[in-house]
């Protein structure tokens, strides 16, 4: 099997058409069907279901086209990466969840591009799982998350647990500036959580601290983006748990207590590739316990240890 075979099915599988598909190629159309029937062959199985209009892939067909797009995807990278060592450029892409943004990050990247000029850094916000998948295909480098999922092709670290606030209505009884408040005192209010999708997320953490609890709010209302959820905090539509960092937001309408619950925490976890020895992540890494040192924050008690 060779990667031709892999764009031929794949292009084949778009297009759902051998005819348009061979277009797309610019093959004609019997190559391109022999070349599919060769892949079926040494696959042991038929991967179109060849009476249908449209094509349609069979079960298998199906199965074998997240693995060809994956494959594809990845050789592509490594062609982009080789040529681009070939040129001696340098380029390091983050990714991030957004409420990481409000803490150290900023900080990080600033040091980061100081002591580094000749990487090119560029950030890219995406959720957790994204993160995970984006870091197997090679589209970034690095993850900053919020999930301790468990991946065998990836190293995770919790760098620190942050600790988590309510965000309440400022007209609201509960909005007592500072004030430490335990998360039972929220259990009958209107809770929003974020972000609706991809799912686990954050807005699993939150709800999985009340369960734990055994508490239900009055209501939960899922939204897409931490600035959507504080917008309707603002206009008094609910109370939200956030990490702490995020409290510098919408400080005139919203008013943030810290929860004295020992459990109210969210981690901040770095992803990478299991055993990528990029010396850039390596500067990376040591800047972390620098700019944790500068703001005071402590490491988790796991910090350093995978996932």
């Amino acid at each position: 099997m060779e990667l031709r075979h892999l764009r031929y099915f794949v292009a084949v599988a778009d297009e759902q058409s051998f005819t348009r598909a061979a277009e797309r190629l610019h093959i004609s159309q019997p190559p391109l069907s022999r070349q599919i029937q060769d892949l079926e062959e040494e696959l042991g199985t038929a991967l179109f279901e060849r009476g249908s209009r449209p094509l349609k892939l069979t079960e298998a067909g199906r199965f074998f086209y997240g693995h060809a797009t994956r494959l594809l995807e990845q050789a592509a990278q490594a062609t982009r990466a080789t040529r681009r060592v070939a040129r001696m450029e340098r380029r390091l892409v983050i990714g991030f969840v957004a409420s990481t943004m409000y803490g150290a990050m900023p900080r990080l990247v600033r040091l980061f591009r100081a002591e580094r000029p000749q990487t090119e850094l560029s950030l890219v916000e995406m959720s957790t799982l994204d993160q995970l998948e984006a870091l197997k295909t090679g589209r970034i480098d690095v993850g900053f998350g919020r999930l301790r999922l468990r991946d065998p092709a990836l190293r995770r670290e919790v760098l620190r647990e942050e600790r988590l606030v309510a965000a309440i209505p400022i007209e609201h009884a509960l909005a007592i500036p500072e004030q430490p408040i335990i998360l039972a005192a929220l259990a009958n209010e209107e809770i929003l959580v974020y972000p609706k999708t991809p799912r686990p997320s954050y807005a699993d953490q939150v709800l999985s601290l009340f369960r734990d609890q055994g508490l239900e709010p009055a209501a939960v209302h899922e939204v897409q983006e931490i600035q959507t959820a504080l917008g309707l905090v603002a206009a008094g539509m609910g109370i939200c748990v956030v990490p702490t960092g995020v409290s510098r937001l919408r400080p005139d309408e919203v008013v943030y207590r810290p929860l004295s619950d020992p459990q109210a925490v969210s981690p901040i976890v770095m992803s990478t590739r299991l055993h990528d020895q990029n010396e850039d992540l390596a500067l990376l890494r040591a800047l972390i316990d620098r700019v944790y040192a500068e703001q005071g924050y402590r490491r988790a008690a796991d910090a350093g240890q995978p996932l």
